[in-house]
This record gives C-alpha cells, sequence and structure tokens, in this order.
C-alpha cells in the first residue's frame, strides 16, 4: 500500500463560534488518525491550531512545503476564512480536499454556531476565482460512512496526481517499425506533463545482460529459482537463464535511469540478439510493481502508472490488447497480450512457453481471474490527451494463447468505435479494481480529459459526492 501525506488545515471565521470550530477540527484529527492517515498538522502555527489570517496561512505553506504534502484537507470548523484556503491551495499546487461538519440544530433562542454549509460555498467559489480545482466531499457527520470513504478516495487521488506529476520512463529501444500506433510526442508530453524519456539503444540492454550473468549469477539464479516455483517452464534451461538474465538487466537500467515504467521494442531486433520475447521477463517486473509495457508503447507505460497509483498497490495491473470480439457475446471481447501479465492475476498457474505470433520461447500463457475490471487508455494527438475509462466484467470464452481473459462491457459497439475514431488505439490496461471514480477525479488536477466509454458521467459524480 502507498502512504499518501494530507496537509491539515481546519479552518475557523471570527463571527463564529471558534469553540465549537476547535472541538470539530480537534474531532476530525482523531478520526483521521484512527483510519491511521498520515497527515501533518498546523496545531503548533497557533493556539487554536486553525486557519483563519494570513501570518498563519504562510507559516503553515511553508511547514507543508518542508513535509512535502501530497494533498491539502481543508475541514471547515465553522463557515472558515475562503480566501485563506485559496492562497495556502494556490501556494501549495497539490489536489485540494474541501469537506465542513454537518451543522447541527439551531439553538433554542435560534442562534446557529458554525454554519459550515455556507463556508463551503464560499470556499468553493474562491477557489474557483484562483483557478483552483479541488475535490468536494459532502456535508456529513465524522461517523458517517461518507466521510472515511471520501477521504480515502482523495487519497488514491493524490497518489494517481503525484504519480503522473513525475513519471520517467526508460524507453528500451525505438518503436517497431510497423507500429506507428505507439508513435508519440516526447516533446509535447515533456511541456504539457512533465513526462520524462530515458531512451537507451538496444545494445545497452544486451551488454547489462551479459554483464549480469557474469556479475550478478546470484540475482539470475534467483529469479530462475522463482520461475520454476511460480509457472510451468516449457523452455529449455538456458532460455530460461536469458528471461532472468533479461529481467534483471532491465531492473538494473530503470534503477540506473530512474525510471518508474519501461516501455521496451520487444520484437524483432530483440530475439536476434538473445534469442527469447521478453514477455516473462515483462510478467516479472511487472509483479514487483514496475511496469513494463510492449512495443514500445508510452502512452500505455503513462496509462498503467495511474491505474495502478489509483488502485494504491493493491492489485498489479495487465498491458492488454483489445483483440477480437466473443463469438458467442455480442458486448464480449478479448484482452490478450503475449504473455506480459504479472502471474498474481491468472487463473491458473502460467506457463512460460512460445507465444502464438513469434517461433521465439519466453512469453507467458495463462488466463487471468475473472470479476469486476477497469479499462482505461491514456492517450492524445494533435496537441489534446485524454483517459479513456470505464468498467467490465469477465467472462467465460474459447483458449487462447498468452496471457488473456475475455470481458464484458455494456455496449461493445459504442466501445468499439470510440477506440476506432481516436485519439486511442489496441492498448489498454485492466486491473482487477474499480478505480473509474479516482481517476476521473484525477483528471481535474492533471490537465487531462476524463473520456468514459459508458454513459456513467452522472453515477460517478454522485458517487464521489458520496451518495
Amino acid at each position: 500500500m502507498k502512504t499518501i501525506k494530507l496537509g491539515l488545515a481546519p479552518t475557523r471565521r471570527a463571527i463564529f463560534s471558534a469553540p465549537d470550530a476547535i472541538k470539530y477540527a480537534n474531532l476530525t484529527r482523531e478520526k483521521l488518525r484512527n483510519m491511521n492517515i498520515e497527515f501533518v498538522d498546523i496545531d503548533d502555527i497557533n493556539e487554536e491550531g486553525l486557519l483563519y489570517n494570513d501570518a498563519d496561512r504562510i507559516k503553515i505553506a511553508e511547514k507543508f512545503k518542508k513535509e512535502g504534502v501530497d494533498g491539502l484537507f481543508l475541514p471547515h470548523g465553522n463557515f472558515g476564512t475562503e480566501y485563506e484556503c485559496a492562497r495556502l491551495a494556490k501556494d501549495l499546487n497539490v489536489p485540494v480536499l474541501l469537506w465542513g461538519p454537518r451543522d447541527e440544530r439551531p439553538e433554542p433562542d435560534g442562534m446557529r454556531l458554525r454554519d459550515s454549509q455556507c463556508g463551503l460555498f464560499a470556499t468553493g467559489k474562491v477557489l474557483r476565482r484562483f483557478g483552483i480545482p479541488f475535490t468536494y466531499m459532502t456535508n456529513c457527520r465524522l461517523e458517517d460512512p461518507e466521510f472515511e470513504r471520501g477521504v480515502r478516495d482523495f487519497l488514491r487521488v493524490c497518489n494517481v496526481v503525484k504519480t503522473f506529476r513525475d513519471i520517467r520512463i526508460l524507453q528500451i529501444g525505438p518503436r517497431p517499425f510497423d507500429f506507428w500506433s505507439t508513435m508519440c510526442n516526447e516533446g509535447e508530453l515533456l511541456e504539457k506533463f512533465n513526462v520524462q524519456l530515458a531512451p537507451v539503444p538496444i545494445p545497452e540492454l544486451t551488454a547489462e545482460i551479459r554483464r549480469v550473468k557474469a556479475e550478478e549469477a546470484d540475482k539470475v539464479a534467483a529469479v530462475v529459482a522463482y520461475c520454476h516455483e511460480n509457472m510451468n517452464c516449457e523452455i529449455p534451461e538456458n532460455l530460461l537463464e536469458n528471461v532472468a538474465a533479461l529481467k534483471t538487466a532491465m531492473r538494473n537500467l530503470a534503477d540506473k535511469y530512474g525510471a518508474k515504467a519501461i516501455a521496451i521494442q520487444c520484437w524483432n531486433a530483440l530475439q536476434d540478439e538473445i534469442g527469447i520475447m521478453p514477455c516473462a521477463a515483462n510478467a516479472l517486473l511487472n509483479e514487483e510493481g514496475l511496469p513494463v509495457v510492449c512495443e514500445t508503447d508510452i502512452h500505455g507505460a503513462i496509462t498503467q502508472l495511474m491505474v495502478e497509483a489509483a488502485g494504491m498497490g493493491e492489485n498489479r495491473a495487465m498491458f492488454a490488447d483489445w483483440t477480437v470480439r466473443h463469438p458467442d457475446n455480442e458486448n464480449g471481447e478479448l484482452l490478450q497480450h503475449c504473455g506480459p501479465w504479472p502471474i498474481s492475476v491468472a487463473k491458473v498457474k502460467p506457463t512460460i512457453c512460445v507465444p502464438v505470433a513469434f517461433d521465439y520461447n519466453g512469453a507467458i500463457s495463462a488466463e487471468a481471474k475473472h470479476g469486476e475490471v477497469t479499462l482505461a487508455r491514456f492517450d492524445g494527438d494533435n496537441g489534446e490527451y485524454s483517459l479513456l475509462l470505464g468498467n467490465a466484467k469477465g467472462i467465460e470464452g474459447p483458449y487462447t494463447k498468452g496471457t488473456y481473459l475475455w470481458v464484458e462491457v455494456e455496449n461493445l459497439k459504442r466501445l468499439e468505435a470510440k477506440i476506432v475514431e481516436g485519439p486511442y488505439i489496441h492498448h489498454c490496461v485492466a486491473i482487477h479494481q474499480n478505480v473509474v471514480p479516482v481517476l476521473y477525479e484525477a483528471c481535474k488536477y492533471i490537465g487531462v480529459k476524463p473520456d468514459l466509454y459508458d454513459p456513467i458521467e452522472e453515477d460517478v459524480k454522485a458517487y464521489l459526492r458520496g451518495e
């Protein structure tokens, strides 16, 4: 599980009850601690532990920056000071969670102590004036289930944003000539999103493979042993050693260049050098949480990083082709690839073997587990980027080679048209988890348009509101 650090800045306004604002700030702190949420507090900034003036706001910003908070939480203990909230949020440039505890019944004499909901309306307006995207968690009680769900979903959103803003991808080789669809604009990705590529040629990889065989034989042997324990190995032992050496070499290069993911030219130059497909090595790294995608698909690597960040590391993702329609189910589709999927997603014990389209060993064959999945694809052309997004479920279907999963969607014809008409291609990422609302919400912070392939936007918004 990933750890995300919140900056907690409860706020009040002078004309409403300060004691009640302090009371609810402390109750919020207690709730977060009980939820095991890591947060940076402001109880050392002033006696009240609240945000309400500019001098303290400057100190709070300095503290939050020093502590490296990933998100800002602004509980409104009473009406709150909306412009101080906006100034703090502008200074930090992290995702913002706006919430206030539900107001009590008015006093017998007609007085109201807090008016938190009214303050949320004001702060929302001022945040918009400042051009600050924010996440609104419904005006609820601390004990209500939507509070805990909303905070935990916001942590996931913060993790996606944090991941997206710090992407460096190891690009091993150029894209295969025939794959014009995986073309990307490296300069534009850097300018728009700070996505950095670390390109290395195939000879640098093969040199590292030779080095690890000679100097890190113990690591290679450990990978070979892992493969025998966790997979059916139907390839010669010398080629299995090549799989293990390739896996070790790619990990070393990723570490050397500070990369969070890898996109590899998986065919066909590599086979002439090392005699295997890299799919099994890719799968082993994917299982460890280092995303590796095929055919030098940079946008695919970005997608996998986003999807796994939304899942907080609870499940591994699958890089797949949209391949063929189900022979019997009008809304069924085959997700398949030669074998890069992590072994933890497999329904049965995977087998290292020869893939469907090539004559080289080193791919994996296994059907993935069924159940609910999220499907996603980050892509763009002509300077515009979006995230295709939706749900599906695993279903029964004919056996096929490679790593595969038959899925059913609500309306395949609608999805098919959206993929063809773009800006998407035949690649996507799947994960056994519903992270659609989290990814949808994260898009507002990273300048990417969410593109739901089913008409579920109102349902997603309702979920995010706590309904």
